[in-house]
């Protein structure tokens, strides 16, 4: 089967070694025309040190051949991937789109499914997501992860075609429940990092972890999702990895925020708008949400972290 993968990152590149390793032909479109001819001469990609690509990915940093394949994996982040579906959305319609991005999208307050759905409206959509680091799938360790799409036939289809020795796929029709859990997780990932950070101590990170997933299932119901995804690989799966390991972009950008530190302003941190666009949608729909408004408010530095961290223990003490 050949799939196409939009996304010469780190996550879009193990994706495509994992599969090619499985048997498949993966044309691999990267924006950088120059990280493009660097990788096809080394057969290595400098985001996932140590992995070889095998040589059933075909690179290009030209669209064309992306195109040309009728199951396309968008490994492209949330706040640029509206403008990549309004731009060749023409190119992509009919196709099977795969959103493999975690976020909220500011302008659209959407996942990045509903994005697919809304912008592509002739494609057909779906959601991989669950608790994985690049590093991990390129290297073969056992994954498992969530395929979402509503059409439960073309999700079996998927399903199958997606796993492989290593990566081990479950299906949901649930698309607003497994793109809410991968967003909302980067939120708590930042908190989380922010605790140790900051030096609070790994009982306050298991506590933030712990309020956290209910405020996740407080949007993620009023928002149409259903009960039991975010206990599932999207939900709780991928909560308790991001909080917990140092591989977690979000996590370290907020280990960064609790100790005054510098962050790589070249390294994608969903989190911080997914935290934004959370805030909004809390206030909007009346919900209570206090840990992620908490993180916005410090990713925008309206609040410093001391502060943050009166804000959550004043608030009124209540039954659990």
């Amino acid at each position: 089967m050949k799939i196409g993968i939009a996304g010469g990152g780190a996550f879009g590149t193990a994706l495509g070694v994992a599969l090619a390793l499985d048997g498949n032909d993966i044309q691999l479109w990267a924006r950088s025309a120059e990280a493009v001819v660097e990788m096809q001469k080394t057969r290595k990609n400098p985001k996932l040190p140590g992995v070889d690509l095998p040589q059933s990915i075909a690179l290009s940093a030209d669209l064309e051949p992306l195109f040309s394949c009728d199951t396309v994996l968008l490994a492209i982040p949330a706040q640029t991937l509206p403008e990549f579906l309004n731009t060749h959305g023409s190119q992509l319609a009919g196709k099977i789109l795969v959103a493999c991005c975690k976020g909220i999208d500011l302008t659209r307050m959407t996942g990045p499914a509903s994005t697919i759905r809304d912008l592509v409206p002739e494609a057909m959509p779906a959601m991989l997501t669950g608790p994985s680091f690049a590093a991990d799938i390129a290297r073969g360790l056992p994954t498992a992860l969530t395929l979402a799409c509503a059409d439960d036939e073309l999700g079996a289809m998927l399903q199958t075609a997606l796993s492989t020795t290593s990566l081990r796929i479950y299906r949901t029709t649930d698309m607003i429940g497994a793109e809410l859990g991968g967003a909302l997780k980067n939120v708590m990932a930042i908190a989380s990092g922010v605790a140790i950070g900051a030096k609070l101590g790994e009982s306050a990170r298991a506590a933030l972890i712990t309020r956290g997933f209910p405020e996740m299932q407080r949007l993620a119901l009023a928002l149409g999702a259903q009960p039991d995804t975010l206990s599932g690989l999207s939900g709780f799966g991928d909560l308790v990895l991001t909080c917990t390991s140092d591989q977690s972009r979000n996590y370290r950008y907020g280990l960064a925020l609790g100790t005054g530190s510098e962050f790589d302003q070249n390294t994608t941190v969903e989190g911080a708008a997914t935290a934004r666009a959370v805030r909004k949608l809390a206030q909007e729909l009346d919900i209570d949400m206090p840990i992620c408004t908490v993180v916005a408010d410090l990713t925008e530095g309206k609040t410093d972290v001391a502060t943050a961290l009166n804000t959550l223990l004043s608030r009124p003490l209540k039954e659990e």
